[in-house]
């Protein structure tokens, strides 16, 4: 095992704010909402409950090349342009192949080509469905596409734990780095599953904010009037190396992934635990791993869905492991600009993270109109300030299946 830190060398994102990490960073911090009404026909033809949702700002099939989008789902996609972008913001680091690992997460995995090919199916037969089909409907394609594109042969492995998808799989590139299986590797997550059966069953749940009249303001984690979560869709990307890898070549350095926590409930399939003991466990073994304490803490991204449950149960678990300071801790709620992107929820607000250590605040948390007294996290509509010294910053995701997965990040 090496005894290298592990670093961020490099982002990228394509999300519901922007077709860039800057740009969605830049619509974060200004107060974006990335929320609008949906146009498409099938929303009136489905007759759908919810007729909105955080799509992404810039469609990856008109930043790809045709060839290469036509090949691949939509969440394939922006894999791919996140990836890019991130590969690209790194150096393009010079690594042997058989060092080079992809970790890359995905909720759902390519439900456009799956239910286009059951149309096809039904509509005109068996010879019409694409040969591709189960390549890109496969919730490994981005992992392969992404090994393929980037010529990485440690590994290409895939996490589908639901919502904490994307996280797992940064927790799961930590701990091949740190076991000497790559020297660098590419991490994240992808969703693209705006679609009438997702939407539908999500609001079949009473999952979904109903705000059909006021979309913008849907999504308010924290606010004592919020009423479900905001399908959103993208993805994002973090290039990882050993310390002494990214030394060699003089990267510059985001951050220090210095530890991540994987627990699970074994509660209920799509309920979280209401006291909170896994997620409480996952944090603390993020900070054991970080050979830290929970004093050490300047900064949380917290899950928080904008749903009445979620958001109560996060903070009891984070009160378990942080008392009565978790009051006091600067905490951004970011789905309330972004909705919630599943698969590639983790990945992106790990970026968030990152950045907000990088400038030392706290993005704003936009629609609360009333914090809910149950939640009493320190979330705020503006900036907070981080402070000078060193930083320690937590980002939660918890997913259906009773999934958790936190990883912690510490200035560089």
């Amino acid at each position: 095992m090496s005894t290298s830190r592990i670093v961020v060398t490099g982002i990228g994102a394509s999300t519901p704010l922007g077709g860039t990490a800057p740009e969605s960073w830049s619509a974060l911090r200004a107060g974006v909402s990335g929320t609008h009404t949906l146009t498409h026909e099938w929303v009136e033809k489905y007759q759908l409950p919810v007729t909105f949702a955080a799509e992404g700002a810039v469609r990856p099939d008109t930043v790809l090349e045709r060839p290469i989008a036509k090949r691949l789902d939509p969440a394939s996609q922006f894999a791919l342009v996140a990836a890019k972008e991130a590969w690209a913001d790194a150096g393009e680091p010079d690594v042997e192949p058989e060092r080079l690992g992809v970790d890359f997460a995905t909720g759902i995995g390519g439900v456009w080509t799956l239910l286009d090919a059951w149309d096809t199916l039904r509509e005109k037969g068996p010879r019409r469905v694409m040969p591709m089909t189960v390549p890109m409907l496969m919730p490994n394609a981005a992992a392969g596409n992404l090994s393929l594109h980037f010529g990485a042969r440690a590994f290409a492995r895939t996490v589908a734990s639901a919502c904490a998808s994307s996280t797992e799989s940064l927790v799961n590139a930590y701990e091949h780095l740190r076991d000497g299986l790559a020297d660098v590797v590419i991490a994240g997550g992808t969703e693209s599953a705006i679609h009438p059966i997702t939407m539908a069953s999500f609001a079949s749940m009473q999952a979904l904010s109903r705000r059909n009249d006021d979309p913008e303001h849907a999504s308010r984690p924290g606010s004592i009037d919020r009423d479900g979560f905001v399908m959103g869709e993208g993805a994002a990307a973090l290039v990882l190396e050993t310390e002494e890898h990214a030394k060699a070549r003089g990267a510059k350095i985001y951050a220090v992934l210095v530890g991540g926590g994987v627990t699970a409930d074994s509660y209920h399939i799509t309920a979280n635990d209401p006291e909170g003991h896994g997620a409480a466990r996952a944090v603390r073994l993020a900070l054991d791993e970080a050979g830290a304490s929970p004093d050490d803490v300047t900064h949380i991204n917290a899950h928080a869905t904008s749903t009445p449950v979620g958001d109560p149960n996060e903070y009891q678990a984070l009160k378990q492991v942080f008392g009565d300071r978790i009051d006091d801790i600067p905490v951004s709620a970011t789905k309330a600009s972004t909705g919630h992107l599943l698969g590639g929820t983790g990945a992106l607000e790990a970026v968030f993270t990152i950045l907000a250590l990088r400038e030392r605040i706290a993005p704003p948390t936009i629609n609360i109109t009333e914090q809910d007294p149950e939640v009493p996290f320190r979330i705020s509509g503006d900036e907070q300030s981080l402070g000078a010294g060193d930083q320690l910053a937590l980002s939660n995701s918890f997913g259906f299946g009773g999934h958790n997965a936190v990883v912690a990040f510490a200035s560089a």
